[in-house]
């Protein structure tokens, strides 16, 4: 499936973590599908600002509004949403996208594994609230208009499961598990008003801020290109995929090849560890 094959005509985006790696690519995607973009960043603003130069000259008109936010900050959130609705009138599709990794634990984690205790707590607390409470902080907002509205989509971005139970990977392994029973939970709070909620992934280690650079010739040949999530990202912002909450969405096993539903087959599975209550 080629970038717009899903016509996201008149949907109004929010991305937030927007300005490189999965967020870049997720931006891009978006707009070329038709979508308004509303991309946030907490600190580099001028990598959202640039995102917003490229959405432009791909798509010949401004289809990206970049916005300096921390997903961390309630007060941030509120502004983000403010000016969606402003600006666009309507949020349809919202993408839990920013996040803090390892690299904030230890620059060298790839390689040299850090055991819980040896992490600082004030980084522990970081990524906390940037993985778990800011997309809590952000759907809060946004999912009382789009249940008003009878559709919207909460999107947040997780990791594989072996990576959340990965020596070595505290806080950022928990803090994807907890996303992800979040994820589970708000599914079944938002049942039968046309809300979804679901998670997605790329499927393996990518080419993005988390890694720390400069990242040597040998692991960097076996990094996904962040625009692997693209194609499963479009089918799930779209109205083809009605109904489908609850779920994850591995872009990985995406088949470009197949029809969208088949391929949407391939890549889908329970969120969580498959429990419901």
């Amino acid at each position: 499936m080629e970038p717009g094959a899903h016509s996201l005509k008149n949907k109004t985006a929010l991305v937030t973590g927007g300005g490189r790696g999965l967020g870049r690519a997720m931006v891009l995607g978006l707009a070329q599908a038709g979508a308004q973009v509303v991309a946030t960043s907490a600190r580099e603003v001028h990598e959202v600002e640039e995102t917003a130069r490229e959405a432009r000259a791909l798509c010949g008109e401004d289809r990206v509004l970049p916005l300096s936010a921390d997903v961390t900050h309630e007060e941030d959130c509120v502004r983000t949403l403010e000016a969606t609705l402003k600006h666009f009138g309507h949020l349809d599709i919202l993408v839990n996208n920013a996040g803090r990794g390892m690299k904030y634990v230890r620059s060298t984690f790839m390689t040299e594994p850090t055991r819980f205790w040896e992490v600082e707590p004030e980084t522990w607390r970081m990524v906390i609230d940037t993985n778990v409470n800011g997309p809590f902080l952000m759907a809060r907002l946004a999912a009382p208009g789009m249940v008003k509205a009878g559709w919207g989509r909460i999107i947040n971005v997780s990791m594989n499961r072996e990576t959340m139970a990965r020596r070595g990977f505290s806080p950022y392994g928990p803090s994807k598990a907890a996303l992800e029973s979040e994820t589970v939970i708000w599914s079944q709070d938002l049942e039968d008003t046309g809300v979804t909620v679901n998670a997605l992934l790329p499927g393996g280690a990518t080419f993005t801020g988390m890694i720390p650079g400069p990242v040597p010739d040998d692991i960097r040949a076996h990094l996904l290109d962040p625009a692997i999530i693209v194609p499963p990202l479009l089918w799930l912002a779209s109205p083809e995929s009605d109904g489908i909450t609850g779920h994850r969405l591995v872009a990985t096993k995406w088949r470009c090849e197949l029809s969208s539903w088949e391929a949407a087959k391939m890549a889908l599975e329970p969120a969580g560890w498959g429990v419901r209550c």
